[in-house]
């Protein structure tokens, strides 16, 4: 097994010869409000991605059988779009869904995404999501994509914004 992470706070793991990227984060927050934060269009803008980028949500519907489809700009102003369907959405457990970069000059290059959102004890919830590739070559295009940068710096992000003040919102 090969962890591809660089800190303590979440584990990216690939392993050789399999198409797949397991990703695991604990919060401290509870299930439901780390739900809404994947589910919650302004706020899943907030945090996707790695740090100095924007998001803009074109489409979002997390729910069984709606797409999604959001650009996010670089500090240097270069724009990266992607897009899929839900194929799940059962709140506040699991999430079924795809995702394509949009910038690929062949289609088709699909990632199969399954997030499930633990309950873990201390009100806190243990986020794992298993990403599947058509390819090891797709696998290993999204890891040199700098995603492990984006998934920490994001999920640092989230971190903060559930521990200041997002529990008083409405779920």
């Amino acid at each position: 097994m090969t962890t591809i992470t660089r800190n303590d706070r979440v584990s990216i793991i690939a392993e050789p010869g399999v198409k797949e990227i397991l990703i695991i984060r604990e919060f401290n927050a509870e299930r439901e409000l780390v739900f809404k934060a994947f589910t919650n269009p302004d706020l899943y803008a907030q945090w996707i991605g790695p740090n100095g980028y924007t998001t803009k949500i074109d489409k979002f519907e997390p729910r069984n059988g709606g797409s999604y489809r959001f650009i996010q700009k670089d500090p240097e102003g270069r724009e990266f779009a992607f897009h899929g369907v839900y194929h799940e959405v059962l709140s506040p457990e699991r999430m079924i869904s795809t995702m394509e970069f949009e910038g690929l000059p062949e289609k088709g290059h699909v990632e199969f995404d399954i997030t499930r959102f633990d309950e873990i004890p201390e009100n806190r919830t243990r986020v794992t999501i298993q990403s599947i590739y058509q390819s090891i070559e797709d696998r290993d295009g999204m890891i040199k994509s700098g995603m492990q940068k984006g998934v920490e710096e994001g999920f640092e992000r989230l971190e903060g914004i559930l521990s200041n003040g997002f529990s008083t919102w409405e779920i």
